[in-house]
């Protein structure tokens, strides 16, 4: 895979002209990743992602006779770094469409930019005010968090028989949205939130958070953690300390890095997850075609990315490379079956408007059932 770390053309020229086009023998797209950092690992899962996408259409000849060049730039999992790789991304006048980040918080502090470049940008990220302030450059590839707390909240209510739920959250805009959300489709459902705990994205001990979640008579912990990193340490140090209350998390506590690395712990949990590697038929390709590339299992970070990537190639090949020709084929996207399921945009962006139930056992994803919203 290309990785492009060139000098940026002039700005302002960029801006009056309002577009990017494919000028060369490739088709150019941008993607900010978290190469370094403390995602790092989740980054490469996206990395590998986007490179099978790629090489799969570039395999079968590319996008109308021209080979697409993925050019990859480290937001180091930090806004400001995420900041500096979109500007530098958008920039280049070559490229046609950027694969943001997965990191609401990330995606959050480059919308001012998307709105001001116009280039047509898909993101992983799923606070649900993401696509929700008049930015119609901007496409989700996941389905928001809203239908995120939703699916937690009932399931653990009325099919694990949560009374009073403790939270742990990241306090960054991913984790703070999801809260609460989480929070009053908790309480709509019937069960009390006993103590609501936040903490710092890259926290690395736990220990007073779960003393206090062990302490608040829950009965059950829900978890809204934005690095599946944190979720695997906090998973760790929670059966450290004999924390044995019922698990449910966010999307994070089923994904390949979470399972890597909390090992055993992770065991016994519940969660809710866009991806799931049995789910549909396009997963089960995906899955085995990662799988045999890159010797280690898929999971979302790899999966929105893989689907973003097959979307622009085929409204591209339909519509061309031109920014506002890319933005007006995406929307009109109803029906494409992809790995995390089947994309209908909105008017705001969404494509996606449901979730997995999955139980983590043996190291493994078992979904459960899919609620669509």
């Amino acid at each position: 895979m290309d990785k492009v770390f060139g000098g940026a053309s002039t700005l302002a020229l960029l801006l009056a002209a309002g577009m990017a086009h494919a000028s060369g023998g490739t088709i150019d797209i941008g993607m900010i990743a978290d190469l370094t950092g403390p995602a790092a690992l989740s980054g490469q899962h996206k990395v590998d992602g986007a490179k099978l996408a790629v090489d799969e259409i570039n395999g079968k000849g590319g996008i109308n006779g021209k080979k697409i060049k993925l050019i990859v730039e480290d937001d180091r999992g930090q806004n400001q770094a995420g900041v500096s790789a979109y500007e530098k991304l958008a920039a280049n006048e070559d490229i046609v469409a950027i694969i943001g980040s997965i990191r609401s918080t990330i995606v959050q502090a480059t919308l001012p930019y998307v709105a001001r470049f116009k280039i047509p940008t898909m993101i992983g990220g799923t606070d649900p005010k993401l696509t929700h302030v008049g930015n119609q450059w901007v496409f989700r590839f996941r389905p928001n968090d809203t239908y995120a707390s939703a699916t937690m909240a009932k399931y653990a209510v009325n099919e694990m028989g949560s009374k009073k739920v403790a939270i742990l959250y990241d306090t960054d805009a991913f984790g703070s949205a999801g809260n609460s959300l989480l929070e009053a489709a908790l309480k709509k459902d019937g069960a009390q939130v006993a103590t609501d705990q936040g903490y710092s994205t890259a926290t690395k001990d736990y220990t007073s958070y779960l003393e206090t979640i062990k302490s608040s008579g829950a009965d059950t912990l829900a978890t809204y953690m934005t690095n599946a990193e944190d979720e695997a340490q906090m998973l760790r140090q929670a059966r450290q300390l004999g924390l044995n209350m019922k698990i449910i998390g966010s999307t994070s506590i089923a994904t390949a890095v979470c399972i890597q690395l909390a090992g055993p712990a992770v065991n016994g949990t519940y969660g809710v997850s866009d991806f799931v590697a049995q789910g549909n038929d396009a997963a089960k390709a995906f899955t085995k075609a990662y799988t045999a590339k890159f010797s280690s299992q898929p999971d979302v970070f790899g999966g929105w990315v893989y689907d973003a990537i097959h979307v622009l190639s085929q409204v591209i090949a339909k519509d061309g490379t031109q920014p506002a020709a890319i933005q007006k084929g995406i929307r009109a996207v109803q029906g494409y079956k992809g790995v995390e399921g089947t994309y209908r945009f909105d008017n705001n962006g969404d494509g996606l408007h449901g979730y997995w139930i999955v139980k983590m056992e043996g190291q493994k994803v078992d979904p459960i059932k899919y609620v669509s919203q």
